[in-house]
Parts: structure tokens; C-alpha cells; sequence
């Protein structure tokens, strides 16, 4: 399912495999073996990404329905405009704005992974505290 969202998606945007694996900074055979279903079970950071150059989100390679946008008006205050300006002036840029974005997700899409596995009764005792931001300078 991963792979065929990828290559739909990539394909839409006119990109061969090797465009992408380059954009992404993934090896073209790896892109290859993931469009295949050969790699089913590709890592966040490259899911990211692969994401970001598609135009697109982890939770979507992963099959999760895609939330309704929100217009911007309706949700950006004075408050969250001052936040934003204050993050840009201590530095933050466009890319630490994504990249945290997608952790957040991440962390979004990994509870409601637990939630489905409490649900369903598997045993979902093992953590990891491993987190991966990356950001850009």
C-alpha cells in the first residue's frame, strides 16, 4: 500500500524514481524496493522525506485519511501569530517548522496505533524512545 501511494503520487508530479530517491536522498534501488512492496516496512525518516517532496504527509503513505484543511484565518489568532514570530526570531526556520510538524504527527499516528493494539488486545509493552528531527540549518 505504501509503495503504490508513493509511485501514484510520484508519477502524478511527472517525477521518474530516480528524480525522487534523489530529492528525497534515498538510494534509487531503495525507492525501487519500497514502489515494489519488496521494503514494506521503510523507516519514518524516510517515509518523511519521501513525504515532503510529494507533497504529502507520513499519514497518508500509511493509508490514514487525510484530515479536512483548515482555512488559516479561521485558526491563526493574535496569539499563535505572536508565537510564530516569536519562533522566527529565535531562529526557527521553515524546515524546523515541518520537521516538527511531522513529529507531531508521528507521535499522533503512533498513539492511535497503540489505542488500535489496546483495543485489540496485543500486548504493546514495548517502547522506543528513539526520536528523529531533523532540521535544517
Amino acid at each position: 500500500m505504501i509503495g503504490e501511494r508513493i509511485k501514484s503520487l510520484r508519477e502524478k508530479k511527472g517525477y521518474s524514481i530516480t528524480k525522487l530517491a534523489d530529492l528525497a536522498g534515498v538510494s534509487k534501488s531503495y525507492l525501487s524496493y519500497i514502489e515494489r512492496n519488496v521494503q514494506n516496512n521503510p523507516s519514518l525518516q524516510v517515509l518523511a522525506k519521501i513525504a515532503y517532496h510529494l507533497d504529502t504527509n507520513i499519514e497518508f503513505l500509511l493509508g490514514e485519511d487525510l484530515s479536512p484543511k483548515v482555512w488559516v484565518d479561521e485558526v491563526l489568532d493574535e496569539e499563535w501569530h505572536s508565537i510564530i514570530r516569536d519562533a522566527v526570531d529565535e531562529g526557527m526556520s521553515k524546515g524546523d517548522f515541518r520537521a516538527l510538524k511531522d513529529l507531531v504527527r508521528s507521535n499522533k499516528w503512533k498513539e492511535e496505533q497503540a489505542k488500535h493494539k489496546e483495543f485489540a488486545g496485543i500486548d504493546s509493552r514495548k517502547k522506543s524512545n528513539i526520536i528523529i528531527l531533523h532540521i535544517d540549518h
